[in-house]
């Protein structure tokens, strides 16, 4: 299997003004470097963060971020994941073992002991980030 497309690579260098004391806004990418209704992957000090930007939901537009790696099989793929509706949630489904996850707190639809960490992300202007706690 193939690399995941990288977007961008972010150090702690990269880190912008904190938030209400709940953490710090991190920039990964720019708006142009996202695929609607799709994933595309960033770095964030080592660690793989998938994004999903779905620009035309009857909610307005939507940014979710979510740990790349797959928990059942340790894979980072979730970026390569097919983003649905499943039980009444926007889910991302992994690609090789099919699970679905909920793009809105990582939880799994078929397994409950599996999670994938999110992140509350926005998009700023052209900059896409996210909040690290501190």
């Amino acid at each position: 299997m193939s690399q995941p497309h990288i977007v961008a690579t972010v150090t702690t260098e990269d880190a912008v003004a904190p938030s209400q004391a709940r953490g710090t806004w991190r920039t990964l990418c720019k708006r142009g470097d996202l695929v609607a209704n799709s994933g595309v992957v960033a770095w964030l000090d080592g660690v793989q963060i998938a994004l999903f930007h779905l620009p035309d939901t009857p909610q307005g537009e939507l940014l979710f971020a979510l740990q790349n790696k797959d928990p059942q099989s340790g894979a980072n793929v979730i970026g390569r994941g097919i983003v649905g509706h499943l039980k009444g949630a926007l889910v991302i489904a992994s690609p090789l073992y099919k699970q679905h996850f909920r793009l809105e707190d990582g939880s799994c639809l078929e397994d409950p002991q599996q999670q994938l960490e999110v992140w509350p992300a926005r998009l700023q202007g052209d900059l896409v980030e996210i909040l690290i706690a501190p």
